[in-house]
């Protein structure tokens, strides 16, 4: 034992520098210590780790330099572990145990492409930037302990990540290339920038070109590739459907669910029996409509409208998902761990199974279904002057589309209009109280950002056959507004009553940002007023978004409006919503398809059946910090995963058209190239190298592309023409080029002598 002692050890333990580490010899070997005998042993260790002559050892060579009995050297090691896990020690990559300095903090690290990341820091409004030589082996998505640098790159702090306190994921999608004696995986996420090896005992039979899972098992280091093992083949690289499975499991998204939650819904019945109904209101005679889109299977929300003496009686009924998906049930823990249904381009991967998102969670027209209302009492100025809460049972008169909505109101179509004229009533009433509740809405300041979205055409193998704008008409607003009044209502009264709650929040955004959109908004000749200590009152970006609306700059401005906005999460405070100017709100309306409706639907019950006792305010108050934090990173993965299938599609169509030229408006302007945006909402890009003709280089005060000697410039919202050069599926990227110009410049314009 002697023998395997480093000459610092040695040295150490035999020159007195550690004495006051010696009553760590009392550790009781094998016995559980009271609190008070870890705190002591905590701070003898840690005084130990901060002695000036110590020199960072591992936990073996510590025992041996402490004299600590073998029995003991568990109890030694539980000790280390929690000042670790205090953050006052840290274990180095190479097993040495040192203290933590004052600069050490913890956040997530987000990888780039180009080997270098980002730590976002919760509660800091800047991230730390980490040098690619920094980065130790952190992947996209770790969470990080870093050492803050005094220097800045730009206007960030620079720090370099000292240790991985928990992994992301361990699992990696990618393409599988094989050679004679092992393999190797290229992840489809390309911030993952190493290949991982691949044992030849552990690749499960792959060939080159199959989309593999991989499990990892060694990160990697600045040294050596990170090695992993294949888990599932997904199949080649070219078999239908295998690129959006990728997505999917890259995700971590679950497809199955697990045999508990199917046990369960096997004993969901179809229909609901007639004691569900007892001590509910009864509102099965009321006209009652569901308006959605042609496709939609899960309807949550159900509407009735009438008008008596100038006042509104607008019902917003929800389906009563609670009823069946009980807390601490199989089927409560499943959705709490989807915490939303994911929308991808071909699939739907429900929060809930089928037979009760689309069955008897669905309110299907001319069916009897449980559920929680909102019943709003609203006068001639849009306010809401008195409304009720409670649990109800209702049946759908009929099951109407947006489609079929905007034919009978706004386009007169006489056949639609006969088929629902029973209904017409009530349509021309939503259209007229919807106005009402939009006009109040935009007095208040709310900012719409009705950005264009996507409608993807699938054949039936996957492949995209067209790629058009969804259109939305009045009657999509018209819901909106419906459910934008349910929300606020709800999160109102039970702000008041100041009860455990799950809130919509959305923060002011901050000062610096809105002070570079307002620098960057003067080259156009707009402004926006900041407040005192530099506030912003959402009505002055509203304003924005109304004067450049209909001019070239719209998209680019509208675009870096919303980029200067915090993004919305879930909390248990009620912070407001900035950009809907509401001081109340949150989400009440889709427990079919995101848990924290249905979490809060269980508090509304509850609270009408005899109301919260102190223990279950307790229970409330202790569970909805994580379902909150919870529900806003599962939120976001979807959204990331819908993103990336729709740009992979999107990829894929263009494909067929390469060399083909298209007219299109010049939507962003950058140092590396202008981005073009097509009418169908496809957009690419023309790098600024492929432009023809001269230098050119990015005037960033003006956001436009100038050449340096013929003075021609390419702006934001000018129309061009561009041709199709290259497409890269994998990489969702779709290269364009100028097409030609007419003699006379046509395309392109010049710089005015006098800009």
């Amino acid at each position: 034992m002697e023998a395997d002692l480093t000459s610092d050890v040695r040295e150490m333990r035999n020159n007195g520098d550690c004495r006051q580490a010696i009553p760590l010899l009392l550790l009781v070997g094998g016995v559980m210590l009271t609190r008070e005998q870890m705190e002591e042993k905590k701070k003898l260790v840690y005084d130990f780790v901060t002695d000036k002559q110590y020199r960072p050892i591992s936990v073996k060579e510590m025992a041996m330099v402490l004299q600590v009995p073998a029995a003991e050297k568990k109890d030694l090691r539980r000790v280390i572990e929690a000042l670790c896990d205090e953050g006052k020690l840290h274990i180095s990559q190479r097993g040495k145990v040192q203290a933590l300095a004052d600069n050490l903090i913890e956040g997530r690290f987000m990888a780039t492409q180009k080997g270098f990341g980002f730590v976002r820091v919760e509660g800091e409004e800047d991230d730390y930037f980490i040098p690619a030589h920094h980065v130790l082996n952190a992947l996209d998505g770790d969470k990080v302990r870093i050492s803050v640098d005094v220097k800045q790159h730009g206007k960030r702090k620079e720090a370099q990540v000292i240790s991985i306190l928990e992994r992301e994921s361990s699992i990696v999608v990618g393409m599988y290339s094989k050679s004679k004696s092992f393999g190797f995986v290229v992840a489809d996420n390309h911030k993952f920038t190493k290949d991982i090896y691949i044992p030849k005992a552990e690749s499960k039979g792959a060939v080159t070109g199959h989309k593999v899972v991989v499990e990892l098992t060694d990160y990697g280091s600045d040294n050596h590739n990170p090695e992993g093992r294949i888990i599932e083949i997904l199949g080649h690289i070219n078999d239908p459907g295998v690129d959006i499975l990728s997505v999917i499991k890259a995700y971590g998204l679950p497809e199955e669910y697990p045999d508990e939650v199917m046990r369960q819904v096997e004993n969901t019945p179809d229909e609901i029996a007639g004691e569900d109904m007892d001590g509910r209101a009864d509102y099965r005679s009321l006209q009652t409509v569901t308006i959605d889109g042609e496709d939609a299977k899960d309807l949550d929300d159900a509407i009735t409208l009438t008008k008596e003496d100038n006042i509104y009686h607008l019902g917003v009924h929800i389906a009563d998902v609670s009823h069946y998906v009980t807390e601490h049930s199989a089927l409560d823990k499943e959705a709490l761990k989807r915490g939303t249904s994911v929308y991808l381009v071909d699939r739907v991967i429900p929060m809930l199974p089928h037979k009760l998102s689309n069955g008897i969670c669905s309110l299907n027209q001319g069916t009897d279904r449980l559920a929680l209302s909102c019943m709003m009492d609203i006068n001639e100025k849009g306010e809401v002057v008195k409304h009720r809460i409670e649990e109800t049972v209702i049946r759908v008169d009929r099951r109407m589309s947006y489609t079929s909505v905007n034919k009978i109101i706004e386009l007169k179509d006489e056949a639609e209009r006969e088929e629902y004229k029973e209904l017409i009533p009530m349509f021309e009433l939503m259209y007229e109280l919807a106005s009402i509740l939009r006009s109040r809405r935009e007095k208040r300041g709310s900012i719409d950002f009705d950005f264009p979205e996507s409608k993807i055409i699938l054949d039936a193998k996957g492949k995209p056959l067209d790629v058009m704008e969804y259109e939305r008409n009045n009657a999509h607003r018209i819901i909106e507004e419906f459910m934008l009044a349910a929300n606020q209502t709800v999160a109102e009264d039970y702000f008041w009553q100041e009860m455990p709650f799950v809130y919509r929040t959305h923060e002011a955004p901050d000062s610096e940002k809105i002070q570079q959109l307002g620098i960057f908004i003067n080259n156009f000749g707009y402004t926006i007023k900041m407040g005192a200590e530099d506030e912003i009152h959402p009505k002055e970006i509203q304003k924005l978004v109304s004067k450049v609306e209909g001019t070239p700059e719209e998209g680019l401005i509208r675009r870096l409006a919303l980029r200067s906005m915090k993004q919305a999460k879930y909390t248990t405070g009620c912070e407001g919503h900035f950009g809907l100017a509401m001081k109340y709100y949150c989400h009440f309306t889709s427990p079919i398809r995101r848990y924290p409706d249905l979490q809060i639907h269980r508090i509304i019950k509850e609270n009408l059946r005899g109301g919260l006792s102190d223990k279950r305010i307790t229970h409330y108050e202790q569970i909805l910090p994580e379902v909150t934090a919870e529900s806003s990173r599962l939120e976001r993965r979807a959204d990331e995963a819908e993103r990336e299938v729709e740009k992979m599609k999107k990829a894929e169509y263009m494909a067929q058209f390469i060399g083909e030229s298209f007219d299109g408006v010049i939507s962003g302007v950058t140092t590396w190239g202008l981005y073009v945006e097509l009418p169908n909402t496809i957009e690419g890009m023309v790098r600024v190298a492929d432009i023809p003709g001269d230098y050119y280089y990015f005037e960033e005060e003006k956001y436009q592309m100038v050449g340096e000697h013929t003075g021609k410039l390419y702006k934001l919202g000018q129309p061009v023409r561009v041709t199709v050069s290259a497409v890269d599926k994998l990489l969702r990227t779709i290269d364009f080029v100028l097409a030609e110009e007419d003699d006379n410049g046509e395309g392109s314009e010049k710089v005015d002598s006098e800009q």
